[in-house]
């Protein structure tokens, strides 16, 4: 389990995050014929925007972007997560996810866990035969609690957080 509490800075709270939680993936989160080739640490926000609700009344937070960076097992910079989603190699080897299930996280506060399909779209390199990726382990980066209302409209928040990105292949 996560003891963030113990954990003081940016850095540490990558390295929480990159520790094993003690808590199994649930099984909607794991594809079937797969296997793990690589672990990333992530650090950064995720980006919410206050808007009219779609089709309805009033406001709400709702979900732009991810920005992070992504470390390797030795806290080495390994590249970065953005919109899309993307992850992005320094190498140049990029994919794009589309998310398949969701599993709420353990901890409160922290946004889901996720398994994603993916695709490359980048040149070759580290990600480009990765098919599915799983963020687990994650702290922080719920929507905010800042109120979003007709005043607010437009206003963009940058909640922190971090997960592990699990990349798997055939």
């Amino acid at each position: 389990m996560h003891k963030l509490s113990s954990c003081l800075g940016a850095v540490a709270l990558v390295a929480c995050a990159s520790q094993p939680a003690g808590i199994a993936v649930p099984s909607n989160l794991v594809p079937a014929g797969e296997h793990v080739v690589e672990r990333l640490a992530a650090r950064g926000v995720q980006i919410y925007e206050c808007r009219n609700k779609v089709g309805g009344t009033g406001t709400e937070w709702v979900f732009v972007a991810p920005e992070a960076d992504l470390l390797d097992t030795q806290g080495a910079p390994a590249g970065r997560h953005y919109a899309g989603p993307h992850w992005e190699a320094a190498d140049g080897s990029r994919i794009i996810g589309t998310v398949k299930s969701r599993a709420d996280a353990p901890l409160a506060g922290a946004i889901p866990w996720l398994l994603l399909s993916t695709r490359s779209v980048g040149g070759p390199g580290r990600l480009a035969k990765i098919t599915s990726v799983q963020r687990v382990n994650t702290a922080g980066g719920a929507v905010p609690a800042a109120s979003c209302d007709a005043a607010s409209l437009g206003r963009t928040e940058r909640v922190p957080y971090t997960a592990d990105y699990i990349l798997l292949a055939p």
